[in-house]
């Protein structure tokens, strides 16, 4: 199928466009027509994934040749004069690291629009901007070209900005101005090592500078005597260049992870955006920062991902702890899964910084779990919020009684998201957690104590999650809003179900099948651990 990338990538936008044309009238199909551009990314999607080849000739990483569905055209063309000439291509592709976020953010951007059901004020302005950010975060997963992954990660930034600040809570302002400026403060500085990259790497074909990220992974494609050349061994502020360049991106990351200490924009704009929102922000924003050290800061700069492996396992090991032991200490049910988030997520980081081939592999699987049961947490509070009003944790018992159904939901994402056997998460964990010891053996980078406190951000995790549902659910049924909440606390409806069966099944499925992730991604891990070797 040709041009299916960018058919993925824009069809969002198509179907914004077109219902920015409708008349306010016709209100209440916004909300289907959005879910109709959802469900065709979902076709497309799956489509990509089932027809995504394996083999070391598909790896993808480092070989341009190897990357597939590729799309590569003349975007912006301007003569420099002495400096030579600037190609910016429109170039897009998919490899192991990739096809799975696609196919992940395609889902629970569908489930997105499902909670966003509830959204009664300006739904045109709220959809519209809904598809605008469908369009950048299936982007920033395809773009291969650094100026066009610059311009989609950007461009998430806007509608998030306003997704949050006019349809989220009491505080929404506060919390869309911290967010829009942790994430701004990242950015900026990421173009300037943007912009220093492009004059130091050269398109092997035509001999001028390059956008090109794939050709940023080639230490033969680096300009003599230019700033991030590892030959030149140049410095900035006293610092060797790639060491800065490293961590200038790491941090723009980072941030978006998030890993402590860049995480505190996080509670807040959980707190406060809409439960769509929330979905979106936990399920595929924080895959993004993942997925951005993965593919440009680890791959660009290996060697000074090598030198730093301690401090950044160090980071994912602290930000497993902290958020595990702030969601154990919140009344918030909402704010305890946002921290929750932290914790699980540190994984990723831990993973990653072990270079090893589990560690890497259980990075990517705990980013693709992650992603389902996140956005399944955030759907669940939802549901509570939008019938009472209220999130406070010692506000319910004995909800189990009152919603079975949402309870057996509940009891399936806590226990899946504690790293129960069968589920995406156990899988997820324990291959990060392998990947972490056996880097002390096989590379000499992670000591066996991270791996040893790794596993009790798991116990602690097990710890958050039953005793709320303990609080929770079982027990006599005691609510604060009397008979008033316990009219409004019905069961779920259909949507509601709708939302939920797939993000459980597909959390059921890739615990019991692991080999549907593995066997998609392994060749492109092998090809991403050699460039450390």
């Amino acid at each position: 199928m040709d041009h299916i990338l960018t058919l993925l990538i824009f069809t969002p936008l198509l179907f914004g466009a077109v219902l920015l044309l409708l008349p306010v009238s016709l209100r209440n199909n916004f909300k289907h027509l959005a879910l109709a551009a959802t469900l065709v990314q979902v076709f497309l999607s799956g489509w990509l994934y089932f027809h995504f080849q394996t083999g070391a000739s598909f790896s993808g990483i480092n070989h341009v040749n190897q990357y597939q569905f590729a799309e590569k055209a003349s975007w912006i063309s301007l003569n420099l004069g002495s400096l030579g000439k600037m190609q910016i291509d429109y170039f897009v592709g998919v490899d192991g690291f990739s096809i799975g976020l696609l196919f992940m953010s395609s889902v629970v951007m569908l489930v997105a629009v499902l909670a966003s059901w509830e959204i009664k004020t300006n739904l045109k302005g709220f959809f519209a901007l809904f598809l605008l950010l469908d369009t950048a975060v299936i982007g920033v997963f395809c773009a291969l070209d650094f100026f066009l992954f610059y311009i989609f990660y950007e461009l998430m930034l806007l509608p998030l900005y306003f997704l949050i600040g006019m349809w989220g809570g009491v505080r929404r302002e506060y919390a869309a101005i911290k967010f829009f400026l942790y994430t701004l403060f990242g950015s900026v500085f990421m173009l300037l090592v943007m912009i220093g990259l492009y004059f130091s790497v050269t398109d092997p074909t035509t001999g001028n500078h390059t956008f090109n990220i794939v050709h940023m992974m080639n230490p033969a494609n680096y300009a003599q005597g230019s700033i991030f050349s590892a030959a030149a061994h140049q410095t900035l502020f006293g610092f060797p260049a790639r060491y800065l360049g490293f961590v200038v991106l790491f941090i723009a990351f980072a941030i978006k992870v998030p890993v402590v200490p860049f995480h505190t924009w996080l509670p807040d704009a959980h707190v406060e955006a809409p439960t769509a929102v929330s979905i979106i922000l936990a399920g595929v924003l924080l895959k993004v920062g993942g997925y951005g050290i993965l593919r440009i800061c680890f791959s660009i700069f290996p060697e000074v991902a090598t030198a730093g492996a301690f401090w950044l396992g160090l980071l994912g090991v602290i930000s497993i702890l902290y958020g595990a032991l702030n969601a154990l200490a919140q009344t918030d049910l909402k704010r305890l899964i946002a921290y929750s988030s932290v914790s699980h997520m540190g994984f990723v980081l831990l993973g990653i910084a072990s270079q090893t081939t589990e560690g890497v592999s259980g990075a990517m699987m705990q980013m693709l779990s992650h992603g389902f049961l996140s956005a399944m947490l955030f759907f669940l509070v939802g549901v509570i919020y939008v019938r009472v009003h209220d999130r406070y944790i010692y506000n319910f018992r004995g909800l189990a009684s009152l919603m079975p159904i949402f309870t057996v939901f509940v009891m399936i994402a806590f226990f899946a998201s504690l790293g129960l056997p069968g589920f995406s998460a156990f899988i997820a964990e324990a291959f990060s957690l392998i990947g972490a010891f056996t880097s002390a053996s096989v590379n000499g980078l992670l000591p066996g104590w991270m791996a040893i406190c790794g596993s009790i951000g798991i116990l602690l995790s097990a710890a958050y999650f039953l005793w709320t549902l303990q609080r929770m659910f079982f027990g006599e049924t005691r609510l604060s809003g009397g008979e008033t909440w316990r009219t409004a606390l019905t069961d779920l409806n259909f949507r509601e179900k709708s939302a939920l069966v797939p993000l459980a099944f597909m959390a059921l499925i890739i615990g019991i099948l692991p080999s549907l992730v593995f066997d998609k991604i392994n060749d492109s891990v092998l090809t991403f651990v050699h460039l450390f070797r």
